[in-house]
């Protein structure tokens, strides 16, 4: 006989904290893109809260807020950068970035919840860095030159180089994340861990 392991069923909170998280990302991709080189991927805010969302969520409630996120912005809704939104953002150069944004918050979320749960208090920020910059590393920056690959008929080792002009911003993105998050885990030391 095999044990099933029981899951928490989602609560108002969840749905509330999930709502929250996506408009959350939706604002910061309102502030002014700024353009790198002339392959049509600006910087923006959005990995910011993307890596937000996974660090204070975790993985699955982190997922699940980037995916609504992607999700209405697919749908027609003008909350990418620059305010555009629909299927056709897509066939962009920026198309591997959006997609890899639930990916990204899930396994953020993971590592988060895993340094956090063995770590001492006082390294938490870096630790919290660790799960971003990770998150942002193993998936984010794949799929985002995979995508430019793609959608700018290049090949890999030119998206790379394209990709590069990002790190330097994901790093600043990624301390301003961890001592976002660790400040309301200080505040809320509940919330990555659903009851």
């Amino acid at each position: 006989m095999t044990s099933r392991r029981h899951r928490a069923p989602i609560t108002a909170q969840d749905i509330a904290l999930i709502g929250v998280f996506a408009a959350l990302i939706a604002v910061l991709a309102f502030a002014p893109p700024i353009p790198v080189g002339n392959f049509g991927v600006p910087i923006t805010l959005q990995t910011l809260g993307v890596a937000l969302t996974g660090l204070v969520l975790g993985p699955w409630r982190g997922a699940a807020a980037t995916g609504l996120y992607v999700a209405l912005g697919l749908l027609g809704l003008p909350i990418f950068a620059g305010f555009v939104g629909g299927f056709g953002v897509l066939a962009g150069p920026s198309a591997g970035y959006l997609l890899a944004f639930p990916l990204t918050a899930l396994v953020t979320g993971f590592i988060a919840r895993a340094v956090l749960s063995r770590g001492p208090v006082r390294w938490r920020v870096p630790l919290l860095f660790l799960a971003a910059i990770s998150g942002s590393m193993l998936v984010t920056h794949p799929l985002g030159i995979l995508g430019m690959s793609i959608n700018l008929e290049v090949g890999l080792r030119e998206a790379f180089f394209f990709d590069i002009a990002f790190w330097p911003g994901d790093v600043v993105k990624s301390l301003v994340a961890a001592g976002a998050a660790a400040l309301v885990h200080r505040a809320a030391p509940w919330i990555l861990t659903r009851r």
